[in-house]
């Protein structure tokens, strides 16, 4: 089991960081912040760049975090809100399948869930230091409702631009 849980985590967390990386820093193939500033801003978040900072340290964090096995559930949990709010602004409107859809998305959350309540495994620095950081089931709850609940209202904060038709 404890194996099974180091390669979610160094998939995942690798995976989600290099995500961020594209957003903050333009790495992989990314756009960098202002590329993606850009593209937020066309979603309706505003100012784009904060948006797209938020998301990129967001993906960056949980990721890295995921992948040292560091902090419990509170890293799964800001890996969901991340991914709740790419599926409602960008990938629900596309149906289900990758690769425009909310499909690898639902991956990473689903992961993300799974590692929130079994916790990182043997091979985890919160394993090695001892930590107990939401641990306990009860409050891997708490930490997921919270990333459901700033993930909506992030959601809420955008700003859609009127589409030209519409002011005609």
């Amino acid at each position: 089991m404890d194996i099974a849980l180091l390669i979610v985590r160094l998939v995942i967390g690798l995976g989600i960081f290099a995500h961020g990386a594209q957003k903050l820093f333009g790495w992989f193939g990314g756009y960098g912040l202002a590329g993606t500033g850009g593209f937020f801003e066309g979603l309706g978040f505003k100012p784009g760049k904060l948006f797209a900072a938020g998301a990129g340290l967001g993906e960056v964090g949980s990721g890295l975090l995921i992948f040292l096995g560091l902090g419990g559930a509170l890293c799964p949990a800001l890996l969901v809100m991340v991914m709740l709010v790419a599926i409602g602004a960008v990938h629900i409107s596309k149906g289900f399948f990758a690769p425009a859809g909310w499909e690898l998305n639902s991956a990473y959350i689903s992961s993300a869930l799974m590692l929130a309540f079994t916790g990182f495994g043997a091979y985890s620095l919160d394993r090695a230091l001892s930590l107990n950081v939401l641990a306990d089931p009860r409050q891997a709850w708490i930490a997921l409702a919270a990333a459901v609940v700033l993930a909506l209202l992030n959601l809420l904060a955008r700003r859609p631009t009127a589409s030209p038709q519409a002011t005609q």
